[in-house]
This record gives structure tokens, sequence and C-alpha cells, in this order.
């Protein structure tokens, strides 16, 4: 497996609290205000090793660092049937996030970080033409990568008709929908965000059973995906908690 770096101090934590294989923590000499993360890091049997602000850069891609960075091996994917165990364990409603084709991994990364934050059982992503769990992804979604179950399918269509025939209603986000707040979204929901340029894949949004809509009131008439995205997984959060 090829070696992954995880930049950013959130991240670096979150990833060794949830226990993924760490390898090095990598320490900017001179930095102050990391002596938890270190014993954190020992903890889990990761080599800390001290190096200069270059060398952080350079592992980063001139990403924002904090001081920190760890190796670790590549991200490893969950299976659909592993985030719909989630639910089942949980005894609640399946409640799944699928991003098609969100080929910016600062927009998937704040997708998976509202995604976690909102109780989501995981996020499903496909194998072509999106981002990965690359180390943008990770630090973006500022540790919540390490949390929530990511699934990469080979075909979201399918994957869609699946849910579908476990009773998961799939709702499909693109500018001509249904007001979203007019939409009981209580029960078994996966919701699906397009991508930031094209919106839903033409089979995709064909296999959606309701397209939803956020209103502009301004002059701008879209929303970033991730913005999108958030909107509406609070909308579902809030329609289970009306309905109990």
């Amino acid at each position: 497996m090829e070696e992954q770096i995880i930049y950013g101090r959130n991240a670096v934590t979150e990833a060794l609290r949830a226990g993924k294989c760490i390898d090095t923590v990598y320490i900017q000499k001179g930095s102050t205000g990391l002596g938890k993360l270190i014993t954190l890091a020992k903890e889990n049997g990761a080599v800390v090793k001290d190096v200069s602000a270059d060398r952080l850069d350079e592992m980063s891609g001139g990403g924002k660092h904090g001081g920190v960075a760890a190796a670790a091996a590549a991200a490893e994917y969950a299976s659909v049937e592993d985030i719909l165990a989630v639910s089942e364990n949980k005894g609640t409603p399946p409640f799944i996030i699928i991003a098609d084709e969100i080929q910016d991994p600062h927009n998937l990364g704040a997708i998976i970080r509202t995604a976690e934050a909102a109780g989501a059982d995981g996020v499903i992503i496909p194998k072509r033409r999106s981002a990965g769990l690359t180390p943008t992804v990770f630090k973006t979604s500022a540790g919540a990568a390490s949390w929530v179950k990511v699934a990469r399918v080979s075909n979201l269509t399918d994957t869609i008709k699946l849910l579908k025939s476990k009773g998961i209603w799939v709702y499909g986000a693109e500018a001509d929908g249904q007001p979203f707040y007019s939409a009981d979204l209580s029960g078994p929901a996966a919701l699906v965000i397009g991508s930031e340029g094209n919106g839903l894949g033409r089979l995709v949004r064909e296999n959606c059973d309701m397209i939803l809509s956020i209103d502009m009131y301004g002059k701008i008439n879209s929303l970033n995906a991730s913005v999108s995205a958030g909107i509406l997984m609070y909308e579902i959060v809030r329609s289970r908690r009306s309905a109990l």
C-alpha cells in the first residue's frame, strides 16, 4: 500500500484517536503545545521525529500543517454493507450521503466533516471522476474522515438501486427540484450531492426517488456543493427530531 500523509494538528490527533495505523508522526522543530499529541502518538506505537518546517511543507504539498504531519498506510475504504450495518447497530433509520463525482478534495472533506457532525452512517463515492481519501480530504475534514465510513463503488447507479431495494429513499439535490422544506425526510434516507460543475449524473438523477432544491433569494443562483450538502443533511436531522 502507498504511504499516506495526513497533516494538521486536528487531523493527526483524530487519526490517532480513531486507532488508524500511523507509522511516524513528524513534529516541526521548536513547535509548542503538542505534548498531548506526542503522548498519544507514542501510546499508539508511532515513531515521533523532529523535522524542519521545510520538510513539513514538502510533505503537505504547501498545505497548512500547523507543525504536524503523519505517515500512514493508504486509507482503507469501507463497504456499502459496512455503512448499512451502522444504522442497524444503532437501531436508527439509515442516513447515508452519496457524493456524485465530487472532484474537489476540499469539498469532499467538508462534506465528510458535516456528515460526521450530523450523525450520518457513512459516505459513498465513485471510483472514477471523484476525489478519494487523500491527505487534503483528511485535512479539510478536520479528522472526521477517520470516523466516518467511506465506501468507494464502481457504479453509483447500481449502488442506489441496492439502497432502494432495502427501503431507503434516495434524494438528489438539484436546482429544479422540490423545495427541501416541503419534503418529509424523517425515514431511511440517502442524500445524493452532485458534482461542482455538472450536478447529478443523468442515470443517478433518474434513479433518485425525489429531487430536492434549496431556494435562492439573492443574486447568486447556486451554492457550493458542500454548503448545499450541509443544509440538506441538517434538514434530515431536523425532520427526524420532529418525528420523535
